[in-house]
């Protein structure tokens, strides 16, 4: 990878630990569409309809998500997961994102709760074992302290994380903000945040 590629990763998954660090003081993250983009000043109109002023500076990170399937799944590829747990304790995913090989050891692997749906938890884990079956794909993933096994269905939705650009912040493209702050003219200033590249994010 070229060393300003990785940098621009590291950077992002760096970010990302900012935002796992913050699922606990910063609850909420802000999924929805870019209405307006007028150079740092984005319109989001937000999944639960509300239009939100959001602002971008230099600080801000950005990484973006491409549509994949199920066969660039592999055995250890380091994949984050949003789903609902099961009452087997299997969890039946609605979204799985795959990172980049450069975010192994930076993005922390862990479980806990999600706030894309009640209930929902976010795991971000290594693939062991593949099973395929009549209703999916069956993971089992490890994490630092533990293993889930995952259900990956046809309506799952699945992207490869990559590196993003400001200039895809453009009116239509679907974003999820990770981490941000509340300005005081009622904007909220993006710290980290996905662009869809040609896929909505659905974690």
């Amino acid at each position: 990878m070229h060393k300003f590629a990785r940098a621009a990763v590291i950077a992002a998954g760096i970010g990302l630990i900012a935002a796992s660090v913050a699922w606990a003081q910063q609850p909420g993250r802000i999924r929805g569409q870019i209405e307006k983009a007028n150079g740092p000043s984005l319109v989001v109109k937000t999944r639960e309809g509300a239009t939100l002023d959001v602002k971008v500076d230099d600080k801000t990170r950005v990484s973006a998500l491409v549509k994949a399937s199920l066969s660039d799944i592999k055995q250890d590829s380091f994949i984050g997961i949003a789903g609902m747990p099961q009452a087997d304790g299997t969890i039946k995913a609605f979204s799985v994102h795959i990172f980049l090989p450069a975010q192994r050891g930076v993005v922390p692997e862990r479980h806990g709760e999600w706030d894309a749906r009640p209930g929902s938890t976010m795991t971000n884990a290594v693939v062991g074992n593949l099973v395929t079956s009549k209703d999916g794909e069956t993971l089992t993933v490890k994490y630092k302290d533990g293993e889930k096994k995952v259900i990956v269905g046809p309506d799952t939705v699945i992207a490869a994380v990559a590196p993003g650009s400001k200039d895809e912040l453009k009116a239509g493209a679907h974003i999820i903000i990770f981490a941000s702050e509340k300005q005081a003219d009622g904007s909220v200033l993006a710290k980290t945040l996905y662009v869809g590249r040609n896929v909505a994010p659905a974690m």
